[in-house]
């Protein structure tokens, strides 16, 4: 007697069972009580069923698709180590962009897997659970293999043996920390705003792609093929968070005024963090792909100018301060590696002052600007370093109270003048970089006055002690060999001992 065999499902019943199968309605306690946070930010969801699904990707097929991606990735991280890849980037200066990224930016991938799996817990569409489980995993997945992909360098270099304590106290890196524990804390709709939309969709380009591409550009092929493995992922995330803002104001049109209010605050939220990837490409890549300028134009002007035309038919409008990020394009870069120059000694990388060719390329590239601000600057800098009067700031700057960049950053159509706001609030008063900031902290106060400031805390006696040496033991830095001007490091010393070692070697 032969065993009759069982009909193979079909990709749309595969996933039908495997996902929207998993959905429940409770019986001993109300909705309600299971999902406490998915109403309370005023959204109404009222076809939970209308949810799409970008990928209909179900969890064997996941976990089978990215199986495959991850033995060529490895393979490639192994490759570059066993023949000291290391030894082939242009120059030892790259490296510091790699310490920024993996202290900066990777430590986020963890904090958005945190974040997609908590959401996930609190929404009661069955489709959306889902979605956030496959991006919590994907987040994990990111993390993992940007410091696998990165840790050959850890093994040569100073600036990568404390990420933790790096990424919880030193001064900087509150940046990226504070745009996810802004995000993570809000209700579970405004972190897919947040984190899906405004980051994911609109943002995430302007990270990824020409990072990515400077790797290449720079013989750093472990960074390359991460990015590369990491792409098919981020094209999931794109989709998904522009599925989610399409549901959010398909379901009722009293939820457009709420999500355009979120729009406006986590696009000008992103473009403060990014101010540290336009830093990167202008400044720390030796060979450079595009401006950071040029980036804006393509990746936001005139990518994100198409999104917004497509949302309008919702009656969503560009982003508030969308013209103003677009006019700091071409000075924000600059003045973030001026910040960072003042206060290397207190930092986890190098800085130092572009070449003569660097500084041409930045002519080049901002023609409007550079040679009128910034090139003099750097020029004086150079003079007083050569003078043996290498300008180190001991003073600690005042920080905006919401996105905690120091102020350093100017009015756009004056240069010359820091841009500064301040609030009130229960008599206090509170400081913001732009009315960007501003805004936000004057929409949410009680949330922003409980920010974690560094400058504050080392004020309060809380990180380490009095003296720069005692905060930066406590943020674990290895003092004269992770801080201080690149010329003269131990890393500069070494690299140019190993390619004389080359040179001999070649004959």
């Amino acid at each position: 007697m032969t065993q009759k065999k069982a009909k193979k499902l079909g990709l749309k019943q595969r996933y039908a069972l495997m996902t929207r199968g998993l959905d429940w309605e409770t019986t001993y306690q109300p909705m309600d009580k299971v999902y406490p946070y998915d109403t309370y930010e005023g959204i109404i969801i009222n076809d939970w069923d209308a949810w799409e699904d970008p990928f209909r990707l179900t969890m064997d097929a996941y976990w089978k698709f990215q199986s495959e991606k991850e033995r060529k990735l490895y393979a490639v991280i192994d490759s570059f180590a066993q023949n000291n890849g290391h030894l082939g980037i242009t120059d030892a200066r790259y490296v510091n962009a790699i310490k920024l990224f993996l202290t900066g930016v990777s430590p986020l991938e963890y904090q958005a897997s945190r974040g997609f799996t908590h959401v996930g817990r609190h929404f009661r569409g069955a489709g959306a659970r889902v979605a956030c489980q496959m991006q919590a995993i994907d987040e994990l997945r990111h993390v993992q293999t940007q410091i696998h992909a990165m840790s050959h360098y850890n093994k040569f270099f100073d600036g990568m043996h404390s990420g933790p304590y790096m990424h919880d106290r030193v001064w900087y890196l509150s940046v990226p920390k504070s745009f996810f524990d802004d995000a993570r804390t809000a209700g579970p709709f405004e972190f897919l705003t947040a984190i899906s939309f405004s980051f994911e969709y609109v943002l995430t380009n302007l990270l990824f792609v020409p990072f990515m591409s400077g790797a290449a550009y720079n013989g750093d092929m472990a960074t390359v093929t991460f990015g590369f493995s990491a792409q098919s992922d981020e094209a999931r995330h794109m989709t998904l968070g522009l599925e989610i803002i399409k549901f959010m104001l398909e379901q009722d049109e009293r939820n457009i005024p709420i999500v355009q209010r979120w729009i406006d605050k986590w696009f000008w939220r992103g473009t403060r963090l990014l101010a540290l990837v336009g830093m990167m490409m202008d400044y720390m890549l030796p060979k450079r792909i595009m401006s950071w300028k040029e980036a804006w134009e393509i990746y936001f002007v005139e990518a994100g100018g198409a999104l917004f035309e497509d949302l309008s038919r919702y009656g969503i409008k560009p982003p508030k301060f969308a013209e103003l990020a677009t006019r700091e394009a071409e000075h924000i870069s600059h003045q973030a590696w001026g910040i960072f120059y003042n206060y290397t000694h207190a930092a986890g990388f190098h800085t130092w002052i572009p070449t003569d060719e660097e500084l041409d390329w930045l002519s080049e590239k901002y023609p409007n600007t550079f040679d009128r601000y910034y090139r003099p600057r750097f020029e004086y800098w150079r003079e007083q370093e050569k003078a043996g009067k290498r300008f180190y700031n001991n003073t600690l700057p005042m920080l905006c109270q919401v996105c905690q960049i120091p102020m350093g950053f100017t009015e756009m159509d004056d240069p010359g003048t820091i841009s500064f706001r301040s609030s009130t609030y229960k008599g206090e008063t509170y400081h913001s970089c732009s009315d960007g900031c501003k805004e936000i902290f004057d929409h949410e106060p009680e949330k922003y006055v409980q920010a974690w400031l560094p400058v504050h805390q080392i004020y309060q006696g809380n990180c380490g002690g009095a003296d720069i040496e005692d905060v930066l033991k406590w943020y674990h830095l290895n003092l004269g060999a992770d801080n201080l001007d690149y010329n003269g490091s131990p890393e500069q010393k070494l690299w140019e001992e190993w390619q004389a070692a080359r040179v001999r070697a070649a004959g």
